[in-house]
């Protein structure tokens, strides 16, 4: 079954991105790549330290389409600046907005989202923006040039599932731009649940990297979104109030 998924001008055929954060040794980050099947990984600027052995570059395989994310922004300004070093760093021109001001629940803030978007796609970034599920603002981001649109499903770190389910379905149904679903995603069932909806991709870090097994959980996320993705092409039954009859009932013990 042909599902091209293009993003930013590079054809993917895994619709899992996963992070680089939480392992308990560097040396998983391949393990699990290979596991996941994932093509895109994200990768905070701050941990990429060329003149360190513990350099978090020195574990990503070359293959995989980087994500370079601005993890520690609190304004658009500091978005910007972080976005441009890691281009000129070497890690390629996609970038994941996140713009986190709050420190308990660092939930993104969408208005210097937006700001950061407007000035990174006119520099012809690849622009992802983290962002809180608000359609005003997702529009506004698409206006302002984003290549995807990333809403957390629920607090970042928290793996608690799709908090934001119904902002999540009028995204996927009123936005034309591919939905990302990121953070907060716990569960393999949840990930399916997300590709079911429509989304066109999820992106988790904490689910596999702190679980027990995480190559085995990587591998469970992988088969989860490939099936959530085949029964959104394929088309979920209809919900109904009652029971429906599954057989019909004449010509039946006459």
């Amino acid at each position: 079954m042909s599902d091209p998924f293009v993003l930013g001008g590079i054809p993917l055929t895994s619709r899992l991105f996963i992070g680089t954060g939480k392992y308990s040794r560097n040396t998983l980050i391949p393990e699990v790549v290979a596991s996941s099947g994932s093509q895109v990984i994200t990768v905070a600027l701050r941990r990429v330290d060329p003149q360190s052995q513990e350099n978090i570059m020195n574990y990503i395989p070359s293959q995989m389409t980087l994500l370079p994310n601005t993890s520690g922004a609190r304004t658009a300004e500091e978005a910007v600046r972080i976005a441009r070093l890691a281009r000129a760093a070497g890690l390629g021109n996609w970038v994941k907005i996140e713009v986190i001001s709050d420190q308990k629940y660092l939930l993104p803030d969408n208005s210097e989202t937006i700001r950061a978007t407007e000035i990174l796609a006119a520099e012809g970034f690849v622009v992802l923006p983290y962002m809180s599920p608000d359609l005003s603002a997702a529009l506004r981001m698409k206006a302002a040039g984003a290549a995807a649109i990333m809403p957390l499903g629920a607090p970042i770190g928290s793996n608690r599932g799709l908090q934001t389910k119904e902002l999540l379905r009028i995204l996927i149904s009123e936005v034309d731009l591919p939905i990302i679903v990121d953070a907060g995603i716990g569960r393999p069932s949840e990930a399916a649940e997300a590709m079911e909806m429509g989304a066109s991709a999820v992106l988790l870090n904490t689910a596999i990297a702190t679980a027990r097994d995480p190559l085995l959980m990587a591998e469970a996320f992988r088969e989860a979104v490939s099936s959530g993705r085949k029964a959104y092409l394929a088309g979920l039954g209809p919900v109904e109030e009652a029971a429906v009859h599954s057989s019909p009932l004449t010509g039946f013990l006459n």
